[in-house]
């Protein structure tokens, strides 16, 4: 496994950061795996060297915070051999009053009930879901710092928003002498490149490590999604999300020329999505999915392709601007 640094911190994070949400209740999504069968995935990331890992509060209502929780608890003989991310927004109380959105109450509230839900005494990194609208931003960044000082929360993190937004916070934090957020995981990939105007120019300076999400655009990039709709798995033919991301002609040509680029390789097309998304400077650990075992094979492997400029020209050159994507 290769090691890197998350953004400026001091703290190192494996180059690969696997993500949960696939593991929880199958009741919920055709695709999700329950604790048993997702115990695997664990015993199989950590004996590989990953020591990231990424949740939420929202993934199955909480139950995929506590599978992940006992996961780490029973696979890993000191805690501080890992770094554990969960992020806080939507909340599990589908939207009952106070307990969703970015304000004091419900950051404080919801932090305290994804460590009970962990089996944790601290959260490595604290990241806010999305943008709230309604909540006053100093609000927002006062609480989550209040969070570090109280020693519950290491370091702060933030997900998909506008780049103005994000500046917004960086400026108050530092405006205030509060913490700051150091990480950004943000919708990019080689399907959707949008985050490279404002976002990724705006990290890159800050020195604000990036954790993509959905690297592999929900799978789209294994190269077995059909133009006239779904796919060859499970998530294919159910990720109503995807379709609403992907799926466009334009978004094939990207597609089909990452395939191209795997035949002439010798490897799988995920691996060159992976590979390409590595190389981009800014970016510490993307976050994969997995639920077959040969996903984190190949993810591990990808770690060791290098992409020449010719190929990365390659891949880049079908790309066609898209609507922004991903905030909601």
């Amino acid at each position: 496994m290769k090691y890197t640094r998350l953004g400026t911190t001091g703290m190192r994070v494996s180059r690969l950061c696997l993500g949960t949400m696939s593991y929880g209740d199958p009741a919920q999504r055709a695709w999700v795996l329950d604790e048993k069968a997702a115990r695997p995935f664990y015993e199989k990331a950590i004996e590989a060297g990953i020591n990231f890992f990424d949740t939420a509060d929202v993934y199955c209502n909480g139950v995929t915070e506590e599978i992940l929780g006992r996961a780490i608890k029973d696979l890993v003989p000191d805690r501080e051999d890992v770094v554990i991310a969960t992020k806080c927004f939507g909340g599990t109380h589908n939207g009952k009053l106070n307990r969703h959105g970015l304000s004091r109450k419900n950051i404080i509230a919801s932090c305290d009930a994804s460590l009970k839900r962990m089996g944790l005494d601290y959260i490595d990194l604290y990241q806010i879901h999305r943008f709230d609208y309604k909540t006053p931003m100093e609000e927002t960044m006062e609480a989550l710092s209040d969070l570090v000082r109280a020693g519950k929360v290491r370091y702060l993190g933030a997900s998909s928003m506008f780049a103005w937004q994000f500046g917004e916070y960086l400026s108050l934090a530092e405006k205030h002498g509060w913490a700051k957020f150091v990480s950004m995981q943000n919708h990019y990939n080689l399907v959707y490149r949008e985050e490279e105007r404002e976002m990724i120019p705006l990290c890159a300076a800050k020195g604000v490590g990036l954790i993509p999400w959905s690297p592999l655009a929900r799978g789209f990039l294994a190269g077995n999604r059909h133009r006239q709709g779904g796919g060859d798995t499970a998530r294919a033919t159910s990720d109503d999300f995807a379709t609403q991301l992907y799926y466009a002609e334009d978004d094939f040509k990207v597609a089909d020329r990452n395939v191209e680029v795997a035949g002439r390789l010798g490897v799988k097309p995920m691996q060159v999505a992976l590979a390409w998304i590595l190389s981009k400077p800014a970016v510490s650990a993307p976050i994969i999915g997995a639920t077959k075992l040969s996903h984190l094979d190949d993810a591990i492997g990808a770690l060791d392709l290098n992409l020449d400029e010719s190929d990365i020209k390659l891949l880049e050159e079908p790309y066609r601007p898209h609507a922004i994507l991903g905030h909601a």
